[in-house]
């Protein structure tokens, strides 16, 4: 996905997470009732639910937003479904965390994913996922993933074009996965693979590029028609990247400011298998290993650089069995990759990811 540009300073990440018995988790109780509201219905029916974190508290995000986030905002999202036409509901809840959300979002997203667990008896798969770095698993609740810039009180939605801020937003993927993010407004964001919507307000360009594929040339110009639609009269063009000169109005709105903050390429190491033990996680094997190796009373780390799945075992400690992503972020801080996506699973629920790095 070459031309993508994302910082790297991710302002939740030095956070150590002991959000239980910390104050965060105090504030958190006391921010919230007894029972949370905003937990009503969740996990009743199948389908996909999204909730966004405001000041400790959890709200929800309107269904018609579903799939954009805001990298300056956190967000729950609870998937309910069966299997093989049984009645018996399972879950999987992320919650997913933008590049430049705060350490008390961040950390009251962890709290309150714990908690909404809890509700559910258990019986959720916990992962922790990062603007960037999200898993398919995540990506395949929506439609079209669209990652914009600053906090959901910033967005473009009913603006009036001549106060909106210009946004440069990339459209990348296939299919039903394709991803819509917004970029800096820099040509090295540029590239001859993708689609590219400029929006000024009241003018709108669409830029096809050559490789790009019939797949982003339609979400992109779905994209443009449904703010054309809501802004009423805009000025919108569909240009292509071959026959558009460097001069036309499209380059001329691109900054001359180079982004700094690019991450460094993700790195896959080798299967490693942890056990917790004295408050950290400790190398068992590497490479080969199988359920054989995890034992009911313990908490295990499965980590290749680009995954990190805890495993906690039915007889391990109560405090265990709530730290499971506290764990895991901080193993992951120490290993200096902090935005690591996290998946949290628990001896007897089936987590796809676990199967497939256990087979020796």
């Amino acid at each position: 996905m070459s031309g993508l540009v994302k910082a790297k300073n991710y302002r939740w990440k030095d956070s150590n997470l002991a959000l239980f018995g910390s104050d965060l988790e105090r504030q958190v109780k006391k921010e919230s009732a007894q029972t949370e509201p905003a937990w009503e219905g969740a996990g009743s029916k199948v389908g996909v639910q999204v909730w966004r974190i405001v000041k400790f508290e959890v709200t929800h995000w309107p269904e018609e937003d579903y799939g954009s986030f805001y990298n300056g905002d956190s967000y729950i999202v609870l998937n309910t479904y069966t299997v093989d036409d049984s009645e018996d509901l399972k879950y999987d809840v992320h919650f997913w965390i933008g590049k430049d959300s705060s350490q008390d979002e961040y950390g009251t997203a962890a709290y309150k994913t714990v908690e909404l667990d809890t509700l559910l008896d258990d019986k959720a798969v916990q992962h922790r996922e990062v603007q960037g770095r999200e898993s398919d698993l995540f990506k395949s609740y929506f439609e079209k993933l669209i990652i914009l810039e600053g906090g959901a009180e910033t967005g473009f939605r009913h603006v009036q074009p001549e106060n909106y801020r210009p946004r440069l937003l990339r459209f990348v993927g296939s299919k039903k996965n394709i991803e819509m993010m917004e970029v800096p407004k820099h040509p090295s964001c540029l590239n001859d693979c993708d689609v590219f919507i400029l929006d000024k307000g009241d003018v709108i360009y669409q830029m096809n590029t050559p490789d790009s594929n019939k797949d982003e040339r339609f979400k992109a110009l779905q994209f443009l028609q449904g703010l054309k639609s809501e802004r009423g009269s805009v000025e919108v063009e569909t240009l292509e990247q071959a026959d558009t000169r460097s001069s036309h109005d499209f380059y001329e709105s691109l900054t001359d400011e180079e982004p700094t903050d690019v991450d460094a390429p993700i790195e896959e190491i080798e299967k490693t298998l942890y056990r917790y033990t004295d408050k950290e996680f400790q190398e068992v094997k590497v490479g080969e290993f199988s359920k054989a190796d995890l034992a009911t009373d313990d908490v295990f780390l499965v980590y290749n650089g680009k995954n990190a799945i805890v495993w906690v075992g039915e007889t391990a400690s109560p405090s265990e069995k709530k730290n499971g992503i506290p764990y895991a972020h901080t193993f992951l801080n120490c290993a200096g990759n902090p935005q690591c996506p996290i998946t949290v699973t628990k001896e007897g629920l089936k987590c796809p990811d676990l199967d497939v790095a256990l087979c020796a």
